[in-house]
């Protein structure tokens, strides 16, 4: 699997141009066999490093390598994926509590869903 695809690479490039800034993630990698998520909402201008939130078994904010991931092998001939589903308009600050509280990005899944549903129920009425 093509872990950036031409957009989101473009979208992590614009988000790398304003650092600092609380960006929504724009993809999710994962291990498809067992822990290792991370949530990459920007990407530098030599295209290998990721910023966003990692969690090899504690969610923490900091920068990865795409390199590294790529290079990752698992058995049966698989490696790190990307979720192709993956969809969220809360910043990065949001899921980084949330996982915190939950203990990893997995568990936090839940309580992002549920921080959603309430904001998109508040702007309806």
């Amino acid at each position: 699997m093509i872990l950036l695809t031409d957009d989101l690479r473009e979208r992590l490039l614009a988000n790398g141009r304003d650092p600092g800034a609380d960006h929504v993630p724009v993809v999710k990698f994962f291990n498809p066999l067992g822990e290792g998520v991370w949530l990459a909402t920007e990407l530098d201008p030599g295209g290998d490093i990721l910023y966003g939130l990692a969690d090899l078994g504690f969610p923490e904010i900091g920068s990865f390598s795409l390199e590294e991931l790529a290079a990752v092998r698992l058995p049966f001939n698989m490696g790190i994926e990307r979720d192709s589903l993956f969809a969220t308009d809360l910043p990065l600050s949001v899921w980084a509590d949330a996982a915190h509280q939950a203990g990893s990005i997995r568990a936090a899944e839940r309580i992002v869903a549920s921080i959603a549903r309430s904001r998109r129920e508040g702007s309806a009425s």
